[in-house]
C-alpha cells in the first residue's frame, strides 16, 4: 500500500511515533511518503520504500505567520496524485488534519478518494487556549 504520513519532523513524541511507524510499515513492504516542512529527525535513510516530500512555505509580507496549512494542503494534493497514494495518515489535528481534510475535498472534486486517519497526540486534546 502507498501511504502518506504527515507529522512534525522534530524530536517531539508525535514526530518520533510517526517516523517509527512509517519505518516499520516500510519494513513490511509498504511504500511510505513523509510530507512535512523538513525531513523527520528520526528518518536517517531514504529508500525505494521510504520517501520524503518537503513542503515549501512561501513568504508573505502581509502575514505574521506563514500559511503552512495552505502549502501543506497543496503539497498533499500533488503528492497523492503524482504517487498514487492510497491512504493518508496525519498526526495532530491542527494543522495536519485540517490540511488533510482540505486536500481530500480538492481531490474529491477530481474524482479521487483517499481515506484519512488522524492520530491525536497528548497536546492535541490537553492544551486549552
Amino acid at each position: 500500500m502507498k501511504i502518506a504520513i504527515v507529522c512534525y519532523p522534530t524530536f517531539g513524541g508525535s514526530g518520533v511515533v510517526a517516523t517509527e511507524l512509517g519505518i516499520a510499515l516500510a519494513n513490511r513492504g509498504h511504500e511510505i511518503h513523509f510530507v512535512t516542512y523538513r525531513q523527520p529527525v528520526r528518518l536517517e535513510l531514504l529508500s525505494n520504500k521510504i520517501h520524503f516530500h518537503e513542503v515549501h512555505v512561501p513568504e508573505y509580507a502581509l502575514f505574521h505567520y506563514q500559511p503552512y496549512e495552505l502549502a501543506l494542503s497543496s503539497k498533499l494534493v500533488d503528492t497523492i496524485k503524482l504517487y498514487g497514494i492510497e491512504l493518508l495518515h496525519v498526526h495532530y489535528a491542527i494543522p495536519h488534519a485540517y490540511a488533510g481534510y482540505m486536500a481530500k475535498k480538492i481531490l474529491e472534486e477530481e474524482g479521487i478518494f483517499v481515506p484519512m486517519i488522524t492520530t491525536l497526540h497528548g497536546t492535541d486534546i490537553t492544551l486549552v487556549g
